[in-house]
């Protein structure tokens, strides 16, 4: 199930991608007086139900069919796939080639950084470059979104814990992020996380570690790899994460990029992202995710 939140009149609606359209599942369930989660962390929160009952809603809405709820993808705006994770966790230096593009050596254990929820932006939207940087990289990345709480789970059973995996833009102010040895400022600016545009979930990914993932930049193809290309995938991720800290259902985990950053080329080829610049993540089974940057002043 390709599951999406969009915005309307203000609010943010839980709707699932059918060949028939977007179905707005809060809207259909009144409709048909179901009961069916109210947004995506209550469905999270949930579990199999939740997705039981959202599945069911969507489906009674495309056998009948009305504009009061479902309607053309196209016409939609994006919030993002997941609006309120209590936990961003980012894993760097976890494509080999890219550890080896940025002469970095190859870690012994997974590199965890951390971003806020004012990092967060939707499909379609406009991304500042912030005025207090001159050096912003683009990284694509696939997101693991989790449904259940993991506590020191094992990696046999580490993706039993996932509900679903998304595409993500790791957006990075390499001056801000190199000035010391801690990297969030040059990770945290405001809208440097655009997630989306879905949440597909666990039964149409199948292996998340056999997975194309690609960034382009106005058309050209910036970054072309594999997720197979992981130092740590993501049973390891998880399991390791979850041997220091509870992941709670919402909480969502970003893989590592993989080699092709602005940052891996020599320093005197480096073109970083300019006003107007339009980059796109596309993720095999998980769609594409587009913003546009735009200068700060």
């Amino acid at each position: 199930m390709k599951l999406l939140n969009f915005k309307k009149n203000g609010q943010v609606r839980l709707g699932v991608l059918t060949a028939a359209g977007v179905v707005d599942i809060a809207a259909a369930a009144q409709a048909f007086e179901l009961e069916a989660p109210s947004d995506i962390h209550e469905l999270l929160e949930s579990g199999s139900a939740g997705l039981a009952a959202a599945d069911a809603t969507a489906a009674q809405a495309v056998e009948v069919r009305s504009e009061s709820y479902i309607f053309p993808e196209s016409s939609i705006e994006y919030a993002p796939s997941v609006t309120k994770p209590a936990k961003i966790i980012c894993v760097g230096l976890n494509y080999r080639k890219h550890a080896e593009e940025t002469n970095a050596p190859i870690p012994e254990y997974p590199i965890l950084f951390n971003k806020f929820s004012n990092t967060l932006a939707s499909q379609g939207d406009t991304v500042l470059l912030p005025k207090t940087s001159k050096e912003v990289d683009y990284e694509a990345e696939l997101v693991i979104v989790i449904g259940k709480r993991a506590k020191d789970v094992s990696e046999e059973q580490a993706l039993d814990y996932v509900f679903g995996y998304s595409n993500s833009n790791d957006l990075s102010a390499r001056d801000l992020q190199m000035r010391t040895h801690q990297w969030m400022l040059g990770k945290c600016c405001d809208g440097f996380t655009p997630l989306g545009p879905y949440i597909v979930t666990t039964d149409e990914v199948g292996d998340p570690n056999d997975l194309t993932i690609r960034c382009t930049v106005n058309g050209e193809v910036r970054q072309s790899s594999h997720t197979s290309d992981m130092i740590f995938n993501c049973k390891e991720i998880i399991s390791y994460i979850s041997r220091h800290m509870t992941l709670e259902p919402g909480d969502i985990i970003l893989t590592g990029t993989p080699e092709g950053v602005v940052l891996g080329y020599p320093a005197d080829k480096r073109v970083y992202l300019q006003d107007g610049d339009v980059v796109t993540i596309e993720i095999e089974k998980l769609g594409s995710l587009t913003v546009t940057m735009k200068q700060e002043v």
